[in-house]
């Protein structure tokens, strides 16, 4: 096949998938909130619970409330991802310090 009649078949080709490529319409509509920040939030409400619940029975450990800082710090920097990871680790700490009271609230000496 002569190159004067490939050429111009391949700019043919290259303009239509260049076209065809620029027809993407941006959608109008008003995007919702991302999901990963709404899983954020709602773990977040959680551990605030489950903190509360185990500060009710004096069962709060130390860091619940530095590793909930440094999540919220990490989704304010739109690394949602490490902030739920973090969230899951304040949580799974409240939980076992709420667990811990409640199986040491009649914890003391015994005296035979």
């Amino acid at each position: 096949m002569k190159t004067s009649k490939l050429l111009p078949g391949l700019a043919l080709g290259a303009l239509l998938l260049a076209g065809c490529a620029g027809n993407q319409t941006a959608s109008t509509e008003p995007q919702g909130p991302d999901p990963r920040m709404v899983a954020f939030e709602e773990t977040l409400k959680a551990v605030e619970a489950e903190r509360k619940k185990a500060a009710s029975v004096g069962g709060e450990w130390r860091d619940i409330g530095k590793i909930t800082k440094k999540a919220k710090a990490a989704a304010a920097k739109g690394d949602f991802d490490k902030a739920n990871k973090l969230l899951e680790e304040a949580r799974f700490q409240a939980r076992m310090g709420y667990q811990q009271a409640m199986e040491q609230r009649n914890a003391g000496p015994r005296y035979r």
